[in-house]
This record gives structure tokens, sequence and C-alpha cells, in this order.
């Protein structure tokens, strides 16, 4: 790829980041629909749970496909793609007349944002060749990505109070046409050096388990854990782990990429992501509807209460973006998981009298939490990466985040059960053991940013980039299968 200006470079940060809001603000934005949706389509609890992780799972199952994908035939073309498939199923999630016609747009919506989140990501990588200047601007990219979310709530309580639920999802397509344009003009074409081949076999697999893994959690409040149609699909997504640890070794060029999980910085990163975004993804669905619920406000005000966390956000991601690139991830890390937690455990004790400045002020916590947890964890996931592991690198950090989101909106929906719609106190005691999950999450995070962040782990993904670079310049592929020649400590 030639060498671009530095305003040039900035423009590509830009249309890069503007995807990442369309794609991750519908993750959230639609929380604060899903009481008027609910009311409008005769949605069940499991329905609302649906609707919101129709996406996110499709995102997870599909973003190492896209990546590996964008690496090997144009990462520009895979992303303009993106962005009219994305646009095409935002246009039919506002049309749809059933929870059963929702669930089936968001979906299609989420093939498109799969070519879009770590296609941006792997674009940015690869645009910003300085480690610094790369490190800064994975920091925007990540930073964008936790404003998006935080900022969903209050952007959907607007649109849904003054036009409606449907226009929550027709808000997408403007952007989406602005963005095809801008990036047909301004983004180039980039491809890893070496491509990656298709890996039919190991997409079935990541199906089998987290589709198995969400189906079984969801069904779980209406079934229960003993019924055959939970206890099938978690038989199915066992199956499907031992399939991948099995069968993804064997390959030269695996959808799943195991070897990266050599790398205590990597393996870290998607953990960290994982529960990170699960324990957020379980904020906003009961947060959304403990606001407009128990408390009786608007969507409108629902959201507005969320504004101390998109604030912080907007504060807090430049800064922490530049003390990555500066200082490391592990003191933002340390911050974010540490206001996690608290979040969690302050939320255990809000009731319907609780007066609104304690709830914002708890709500801070959250902010906290946001604005310092993505640009470490995105910077950690590709550092040290070659060029021809960006893309899968960035993919499944992104399929990490994805995952959570789903998770924690599948364990949060299923532990408040039928309570979710009531008002009052029945939805505020059930929700009190989504709090504690919130607050082990928050526990993790720190441990893990601690356990990543020394000597040992540096020196454990030094061993696996030089794995890969003996790779792409040409090594022994049998022995590399094999995984014994070069079998790192």
């Amino acid at each position: 790829m030639p060498e671009l200006s530095s305003r040039h470079r900035f423009l590509v940060l830009a249309i890069c980041c503007a995807s990442m809001v369309v794609v991750v603000m519908d993750i959230s934005i639609v929380n604060v629909a899903l009481p008027a949706i609910r009311r409008d389509l005769h949605a069940s609890v499991s329905g609302l749970q649906w609707t919101v992780d129709a996406y996110t799972l499709v995102l997870a199952c599909f973003l190492v496909l896209a990546g590996s994908t964008a690496d090997r035939v144009g990462r520009r073309r895979v992303f303009q793609v993106g962005l009219a498939v994305f646009g095409v199923g935002s246009l039919l999630c506002g049309m749809a007349p059933s929870t059963g016609w929702l669930i089936a747009a968001r979906a299609l919506q989420a093939v498109g944002g799969t070519m879009l989140n770590p296609v941006a990501m792997a674009i940015v990588a690869t645009t910003f060749p300085d480690p610094v200047e790369r490190a800064r601007a994975i920091g925007v990219f990540g930073s964008t990505a936790g404003l998006s979310l935080a900022l969903g709530p209050i952007l959907g309580g607007a649109l849904v109070d003054g036009f409606g639920w449907h226009f929550v999802f027709w808000a997408n397509v403007p952007i989406v046409v602005v963005a095809i344009v801008c990036a047909a003009l301004l983004v180039p074409e980039s491809r890893a050096a070496r491509a990656r081949r298709f890996d039919p076999v190991g997409q079935v697999l990541m199906i089998l388990v987290l589709g198995g893994v969400v189906f079984a959690i969801i069904e779980s409040g209406r079934s229960g854990w003993g019924s055959a149609v939970v206890l099938g699909p978690l038989a199915v997504a066992v199956l499907g782990v031992l399939g991948i640890l099995g069968y993804e070794p064997r390959r030269v060029d695996p959808l799943l990429e195991l070897r990266l999980f050599r790398s205590v910085p990597f393996s870290a990163a998607i953990l960290m992501a994982l529960f990170a975004l699960c324990g957020f993804g379980a904020f906003l669905f009961v947060t959304t509807q403990y606001l407009q619920n128990a408390r009786g406000m608007s969507a409108l005000a629902a959201g507005l209460c969320l504004l101390p966390v998109g604030a912080l956000v907007l504060l807090l991601s430049p800064f922490t973006g530049r003390m990555v690139g500066s200082r490391g991830p592990r003191l933002p890390l340390v911050v974010a998981g540490t206001a996690l937690a608290l979040g969690g455990g302050a939320s255990l004790w809000l009731g319907t009298d609780t007066p609104l400045p304690v709830v914002l002020a708890v709500y801070l916590l959250f902010g906290v939490f946001l604005g310092t947890v993505n640009p470490p964890i995105s910077n950690t996931a590709v550092s040290g990466m070659p060029p021809s592991m960006v893309g899968v690198a960035a993919s499944l950090a992104s399929a990490g985040r994805q995952t959570g989101t789903t998770l924690g909106v599948a364990i949060s929906g299923t532990i408040v059960g039928s309570a979710l719609g009531r008002s009052g106190t029945a939805s505020i005691d059930a929700g009190r053991g989504v709090w504690w999950m919130v607050f082990g999450m928050g526990l993790g995070i720190v441990v893990l940013g601690l356990l990543s962040t020394g000597r040992w782990a540096s020196g454990t993904a030094e061993r696996a980039a030089t794995l890969f670079e003996r790779v792409d310049s040409g090594a022994d592929l049998r022995t590399v299968r094999a995984g014994r020649r070069l079998t790192l400590p």
C-alpha cells in the first residue's frame, strides 16, 4: 500500500470510525427501544433477547471469517459490501411487521456488520505503519466503539419518543450511503502478504459452539435446564469445541488460529473483551428496563440517564489511548476492571426510591469503565503481530466483544426471567443476580490485566510473533501443522 499523507490517514480513520459507530451503536441503541417493541409487536422476553442477540450472535460467528476473507480478497472491497448489506438490513428492520421478521432482519443486518468491524480495524492498523501512531489510532478506533455503546441509548430514546422505534434502524441508512461513497474515494485497497484459505469446517464448528450455548441459555428460562431443548444444544456446543480442538490445529490456515493463543497478552485480551462486554451488555439490558419499567421513565429520559456514561467515555477514551501508546495497557485495564466491579456492587443497592443523583453517580462508574477498557484491549490484541495476522487477530478480538455482549444479554435475560416486564420491585430483586455477575466480570478484568502486562507475558507474545514470521517467510508448513519443532515454551 502506498504511503499516505497525514491528512489522508486521518480521513481513513474517520471513515472506519463511522462504520464502527453504526455497527456498535446498533447493539445498545436497541435496548432502549425494547419496551416499545414489546408493546407494538407483542414480543415475549425471549423475543426481546433474540432481538438483541440475533445481531450480536451473527457478528460473533462470522467476524473471523470476514477478517480473513478481507485479508485475502481486499479489505476495501469487503468493507464496501458490508456497508451495503448493513444498510439493507437496517431498512428491513424498520419495516418488520412481527418479532420473527425483526429477528431475521437483525441477522441480515449483522451479516453486513461482520464485514465492517474487524475489517475496519485491519484497515486502520495497516494505514498507520508507525507503532506509536498505530497505537493512538487504534485507541481512537477502540474508543469509538465504547462511545457508540454509551451514546446508543440516548439517541435511541430520542428517536423512539420522537418518531417511533422503527427510526432506530432507519437512521443508519444515510450514514451508510455516505460511508460507501467516502470509502470508494479515500480508502486504499490492501491485502495480507500471505492469503489465508477458506475453512468451512471451522466456520460450521464455530457456529455450532456459539449458537448452541446462546440458544440453551435463552431457552433455559422457558424450558428449564433439564429439558432436551436446552441439553441438546449444549451437547452440540461441547462436540463443537472438541471438533475445533481436534481439527483446527491440523490446518495450515485455520479459521480459528489457535496458535495466537500462545501469546498471553492476546489470550488475555480476548478474555477481557468477553468479560467487559458481557458486563456492559448485561448493564444495558437490565438498566434500560429498570429505568422505564421500575421507575416509569420515558425512553428519552432513560437514555438521558445514561448520558454520564457517554460523557465519561468521550472524556477518557482519547486520554486512555495516549496512555496506552506511551505507558502501556496495565493501568487502564486495572482502572476499568475496578470501576466495573464497583459499578456492579453499587447497583445491588438501587431501588425504585433511590434518589436519581445517586443512580447517576453509579452510572459514572460504568462510564469510567467503558472509557478506559476498549483502547488497551484493542491495542493488546494486535500489538506485536506480523502484518499477515493483523486481520485475524483483530477479528478474534471483535468476536470476543460480540460474544461477550451476546452472553451478557442472554444470561441477564434468563436471570431476570418473567420479572423483566413488571413494574416495582419484582424486576429489581430479580436483577441482583445480574449485578453480582457484573461484579465478578470486573474482578476478572483486573486479574487478567495484571497477568497479561508483565515481562513473562511479553515474552510469550514475542515468541508467538516469531512463529508467524517464520511461517510467512516459508517455514516448513508440515512442521507448523505438527507444532513440534516450532514449539513455544
